[in-house]
């Protein structure tokens, strides 16, 4: 069963534009594994957990660093939740996820799919 979708768009250069504006955004945004990633991917995984945040229905209290998206060679992206945001997914009886995420001509989006 379906509990919540949660989509997000980001431009990419505006995004960039925003982490050398504000250096430690980096840090407070991503966790240790997605840091290097290039601008892009970057820009991809913020969408990434945005869509996250607006499936579990958006609520105050999570931790950007609580949610981290990697890469899986031949398959869709995984997500793993701890801290803030697992608590929420568990909450609301989340078992399994389903997360796409693309960059093209600028712009990054994502889209996620929370079950029970």
């Amino acid at each position: 069963m379906i509990v919540g979708v949660g989509i997000d768009v980001v431009d990419v250069a505006r995004f960039l534009a925003t982490i050398e504006r504000t250096p430690r955004l980096r840090e407070r945004l991503f966790t240790p594994a997605e840091r290097d990633l290039p601008p892009a991917s970057l820009a991809a995984r913020f969408a990434a957990k945005e869509a996250i945040a607006k499936a579990l229905g958006a609520p105050g209290g999570m931790s950007w660093q609580d949610a981290t998206v990697h890469r899986v060679s031949g398959g869709p992206p995984v997500v793993d939740l701890t801290g803030s945001v697992a608590a929420v997914a568990d909450r609301l009886g989340i078992t399994s996820w389903h997360l796409s995420i693309s960059h093209d001509a600028g712009i990054a989006s994502a889209v996620a799919v929370a079950e029970r």
